[in-house]
């Protein structure tokens, strides 16, 4: 709807490939922190909700090197970290970077 903001904000969201999964809780304010910065960048992420799932958050801290806090943010299925790391990753310049990286099919 509104993109024809996109030339204005330098944001590319036809460009963003890779696969975004961040781990959330609804009221978590460092969780909403982290999924703005997410679509500022126009990115299509898929957002796993698990308050109070404890078979949920324990699946996430499997992944997430035993990091249960939230959020955890994966990109192309690799540990991003949380809200700080993310906009720490932004901040550096380094974000988009592995925004544009396609997404690699594993097989099965």
């Amino acid at each position: 709807m509104l993109d024809f903001l996109n030339p204005i904000l330098n944001r590319h969201p036809e460009k963003i490939k890779a696969n975004v999964e961040i781990y959330t809780w609804q009221t978590c304010p460092y969780c909403i922190r982290a999924k703005l910065l997410l679509w500022w960048k126009g990115v299509n992420f898929t957002e796993y909700k698990i308050d109070g799932n404890k078979e949920a958050r324990a699946k996430m801290a499997e992944r997430a090197n035993g990091r249960k806090s939230v959020p955890q943010v994966f990109i192309n299925n690799q540990h991003i970290g949380g809200c700080d790391d993310i906009h720490a990753l932004d901040a550096k310049g380094e974000l988009d970077s592995l925004l544009f990286q396609p997404a690699i099919a594993t097989e099965l």
